[in-house]
């Protein structure tokens, strides 16, 4: 019978423990992000120099993932399949309240933003009481600045979404909105102002023809969050990444993300997407 001695046996048990740490260590981050802008492959690969910065200032791989759905986001952080994702307002609350998703941090314009009404020119629109009779695009249904608070806007200026509108739709995401209302699917829509900017800056929408005819008063918004059990360091690092971006130096980063500068992020900045949330039966 074979017997190993007692050098041999720990040689084995100390290549045992580094084939362990290997694999884990090559094991990538898995980071997700809400089809704000579309999920598709296009929408993945252009946000490849993200995903490249994030490996290099995490030190291992980082696999970044678009669900196909705002809910899908929620439910992968719920099970585990996500490490960290980017949500709006809405879906953040959610997924805090369902799994205990840690806040790490936002874009600073998060603390106050706002939710645009679009239309094209021609139809007229100019105020919320125009929408009677109208067509009208939301994006995702847990969308924060593409229904939440626009649905909430609308609730207050005495339009029923439901008895005073001709039509509605939910696109899916603030670009598909954008679109819908250039290309006359819908009458008017609502979306996040910086995807319309960006869009019409980078002339996929007509801007000449469109008119933005109410902006929302201001809420929390978009925030980066981390499953519950993940790693406080790994928490730490990633958060460290995104606050060391600087115009200037990482314009390409910030493009991808749609801002300028990154600040922690604190849940109870959430009470009133929480309150918002509950008045309207979405929470």
């Amino acid at each position: 019978m074979f017997n190993s001695s007692p050098a041999a046996r720990a040689v084995a048990a100390l290549c045992f423990l580094l084939t362990i740490e290997n694999a884990a260590a090559a094991e990538p981050l898995r980071v997700g992000m809400i089809p704000d802008a579309g999920a598709t492959q296009v929408s993945v690969e252009q946000k490849a120099p993200l995903q490249k910065y994030l490996e290099q200032q995490m030190g291992m791989p980082v696999k970044l993932v678009i669900p196909t759905s705002y809910n899908a986001t929620v439910e992968g952080l719920g099970n585990g399949s996500l490490d960290i994702a980017y949500f709006g307002g809405l879906t953040y609350v959610k997924a805090h309240e369902r799994y205990g998703a840690v806040p790490l941090v936002q874009r600073d314009v998060d603390q106050q933003f706002q939710a645009l009404f679009i239309t094209r020119k021609a139809t007229g629109i100019k105020s919320l009481a125009d929408l009677k009779g109208k067509t009208f695009c939301f994006g995702d249904i847990n969308s924060t600045s593409g229904h939440l608070f626009p649905y909430l806007a609308m609730k207050q200026a005495g339009i029923s979404v439901d008895a005073d509108l001709k039509s509605t739709r939910y696109t899916g995401s603030h670009a598909a909105t954008a679109q819908a209302v250039a290309a006359g699917v819908c009458d008017a829509g609502s979306l996040d102002e910086t995807v319309f900017k960006s869009m019409v800056a980078d002339g996929k929408i007509p801007g000449e023809s469109m008119r933005v005819f109410f902006t929302t008063p201001p809420f929390a918004d978009y925030v980066w969050a981390a499953r519950k059990d993940l790693s406080p360091a790994l928490q730490e690092k990633f958060s460290a990444a995104l606050l060391r971006l600087q115009p200037g130096r990482d314009d390409a980063i910030l493009e991808i993300l749609r801002g300028e500068h990154y600040v922690k992020a604190d849940d109870a900045e959430y009470d009133d997407v929480r309150k918002v949330g509950k008045e309207l039966g979405l929470l």
